[in-house]
């Protein structure tokens, strides 16, 4: 029986391990994320500093890993057998679950997970022993209903607070530097680098040093006993030794402050969510050895009351988890994707949204607007004119744009609020072991800052909203999945046993493996939507243009043939892999669109005449790509509607048509590839050849529709294909007028076209 069990506990750490990997993927945004948009230091530094604040942070855990063992339920209620399955419950949903969001960049909370997987897995045991064992208590007894409200009551408040502090915060550091900082740094950095860095020094070395494993009674009393000696003496000396610097070696306070508070970040971020990710295994192998210290015990009978005292975690496992959540950080590919979401939400420039618009955004967008105008109205002019003069973004986006690619998503100012902010309210909420959500706090505080920092622009507001909200409504639904996944596995393992514990990891393992090669197809998907070069050419342009110009024209081609397949022998499964394929079509021109500004701005002085052809050339690639989903659409819902297939002469008519346009499509990618627009004239006769052909067949299909030879679905069906097959030809023979037009002008001012 022993031997079970301590397989049991071996698969707790390996899902620990597991865990451990996914959780940090998640995670890494919260401390990465104002480093990496700011670009205060190579990408390498940033790591190496983030990597040491979470090693030194991995040993201030052991007061949180309480939480795990009796925050959520009373153990001493709980047979060892009862809680082994709590806990593998609990860690089996921890790793799907972190690891789904991870692969669609959304970041969520590890603290909300944790908290509810114990409380799920522990209302399906509880609930079990109600009706199966003879002295079970009353249900309320194994919750710990207190704790549990008051940590989730604690994670909620904290979106609150830390949008709201980092709205006011960031306001105010912005009316003392503005956006042209430099200058107001020299007298006031000194200060604000010794406030900011004594803050972060208060919270992680005096409040956070409570749970540190390492540090002796004596040691963290005398730290208590002499805090306000501490916190004076830091903030004279970051003060002195940072204007000192300043005035000597031209360092830029700033980018040190961003850079110490990553590593504070980094550090109250181990300390306060490593018990989400290795305190379920600990608490699982305490279990294990208090059981066999009991010889003779049953685990069915054998009750857990060794859980409720004080345990020290070893320091030694705390060091390996921080030396696996360090090589997580260097490796993982998630990781990143996650940390693009939120600085794309943060960032100052105006361009591609990933997110759409809703309904809620617009409305709360206008109300805001409408609010303030009325504050506005009942300010003093005067007062409102220094403010915007404080606010002023002119100077700033000239040297974005000037910068070009290397240009930060957001200054220096915004993100050493951001890391201050949040580090202070992470490591404050440790000390009182109250296991907050870094991740809430994170990307509130960020999402603050940007907001104060007017990053919400008109333009851009209503989609930045919607992915707040989007955010926001996936911690909810973590929440509701992890209690709800956790029951189901509870139940599952309680009544399949050892077997079920088996398949229920190896369906985890699969999981993981299939949401990493989606992870994979999203970010080679994502990187089309990046624009390359710092500053574009029009030969660029135009070797961008014929790239996606040759590769949408083969797809268009390949759909418009799959499509016509498909209808002429009613297959479903083929049309409907043909529609997803539009779907990605219509995704590629609209992003390519989407991108023209950003585009544009990049050009040189000499190369904005070639602008002009670029948006013409996307504009018909736009519309071709609305023509033929205009054809897969109608050609679709046909098949799915089980509709009467098509008649025998309208198959070999719309057959001969596909090979036409086939072999159209094929000889203008052969010019636009070839620049040889000789046979430009050819093309338009086969262009015209093909649209004779169109009306002839429409009006063999007015004859059939006169002699009752087909329905009304029918005749809508095939007259639609055929007017939107005349629309898609005509502009197909504009797109190569309009990329000729392209070339021509690129030779006329001797611009290299070679592609």
């Amino acid at each position: 029986m022993e031997t079970i069990y301590l397989i049991l506990v071996i698969v707790l750490f390996a899902l620990a391990i597991s865990d451990l990997i996914v959780g940090v993927s998640n995670d890494a945004v919260n401390f990465l994320n104002s480093a990496i948009g700011s670009k205060v230091a190579p990408l390498k530094v940033i790591m190496i500093i983030a990597a040491l604040g979470i090693i030194i942070g991995a040993t201030f855990s052991s007061g949180m890993m309480e939480v795990a063992r009796k925050g959520i339920f009373h153990p001493q209620y709980f047979y060892f057998s009862e809680i082994i399955i709590i806990f593998l419950a609990v860690m089996i949903t921890d790793v799907i679950l972190l690891d789904t969001f991870n692969t669609f960049g959304m970041p969520t909370s590890t603290t909300v997970s944790i908290v509810f997987e114990l409380l799920g897995a522990a209302v399906a045991i509880s609930i079990i022993k109600r009706y199966t064992d003879p002295n079970a208590m009353e249900f309320s007894e194994y919750i710990n209903s207190a704790k549990a409200l008051a940590i989730i009551s604690g994670i909620l408040l904290s979106v609150v607070i830390a949008f709201t502090v980092g709205v006011i915060v960031q306001f105010f550091a912005r009316l003392l530097f503005s956006f042209n900082y430099k200058r107001n740094l020299k007298y006031f950095g000194a200060i604000w680098g010794g406030i900011a860095i004594t803050a972060i020094t208060y919270f992680i070395l005096i409040k956070g040093a409570k749970g540190a494993a390492f540090m002796s009674d004596e040691t963290k009393d005398f730290i208590k006993q002499n805090s306000f000696m501490i916190i004076t003496s830091s903030f004279i000396f970051w003060t002195i030794i940072l204007q000192l610097f300043s005035w000597l070696t031209k360092i830029n306070i700033l980018k040190f402050i961003v850079l110490v508070g990553t590593f504070a970040l980094a550090m109250a971020f181990a300390g306060n969510d490593l018990v989400n990710f290795i305190g379920v295994p600990l608490a699982g192998f305490e279990s294990f050895k208090s059981f066999i210290a009991n010889p003779g015990m049953e685990p069915d009978t054998f009750l857990m009351t060794d859980l409720t005292g004080k345990v020290k975690t070893p320091t030694f496992f705390l060091l390996i988890a921080g030396i696996i959540m360090v090589v997580t950080l260097w490796t993982s590919k998630k990781a990143r994707s996650v940390t693009k979401t939120e600085i794309n939400l943060a960032r100052q420039d105006v361009g591609y949204e990933r997110f759409g618009s809703s309904l809620f955004a617009r409305s709360l967008v206008r109300s805001t607007n409408n609010m303030s105008k009325n504050f506005k109205s009942i300010i003093p002019g005067s007062l409102l004119n220094k403010i915007e003069k404080r606010f002023d973004q002119k100077q700033y986006l000239e040297q974005q744009n000037a910068l070009g690619k290397k240009a930060p998503y957001f200054d220096s100012i915004r993100a050493s609020v951001n890391l201050v902010v949040a580090s202070i309210l992470i490591a404050f909420a440790t000390s009182l072991k109250l296991p907050l959500s870094t991740t809430y706090v994170t990307f509130m505080v960020a999402m603050g800052t940007s907001l104060s920092d007017r990053a919400w622009g008109r333009e851009s507001a209503v989609y930045r909203v919607t992915g707040v909200f989007s955010v926001i409504g996936g911690w909810f639904f973590t929440a509701f999945s992890a209690f709800t996944v956790a029951f189901i596995i509870a139940m599952i393992i309680s009544w399949g046993g050892f077997i079920s514990v088996i398949i229920l990891v190896a369906l985890a393992v699969f999981f993981v493996y299939r949401t990493h090669i989606i992870h994979r197809r999203r970010a080679k998907s994502d990187d089309v939507k990046e624009t390359a070069e710092e500053v574009m050419t029009g030969s660029k342009i135009a070797n961008k243009c014929s790239v996606n110009v040759t590769h949408i024209l083969n797809k268009v081609s390949e759909i418009y043939d799959s499509t016509l397949e498909g209808l002429t022998k009613e297959d479903f499964k083929l049309l409907k892999k043909t529609y997803k394929e539009v779907e990605k079509v219509n995704k590629k021109t609209k992003d390519l669109k989407d991108n023209i500004s950003k585009t544009i701005t990049k050009l040189e002085e000499n190369s904005i005449e070639t602008g002009h052809y670029y948006v013409q050339v996307l504009d018909y690639l736009r519309e071709i790509a609305h023509s033929i989903t205009f054809i897969i659409k109608p050609s679709y819902d046909h098949v799915d509607n089980n509709h009467k297939a098509l008649l025998p002469v309208q198959i070999e008519e719309l057959t001969e048509l596909t090979g036409l346009v086939k072999d159209f499509v094929k000889d203008m990618n052969k010019i636009i590839q070839s620049q040889d627009y000789s046979s430009l004239d050819k093309a338009v006769e086969k262009q015209q050849t093909i649209l004779k052909f169109i009306d002839s067949s429409r009006k063999k299909q007015v004859k059939r529709i006169k002699a009752n030879e087909v329905g009304t679905r029918n005749s809508m069906l095939f007259l639609s294909i055929l007017a939107e097959s005349k629309s898609l030809l005509l502009q197909l023979i504009n797109l190569l007028k309009s990329y000729r037009d392209f070339t021509d002008y690129l030779d006329e001012n001797n611009e290299d076209n070679t592609f």
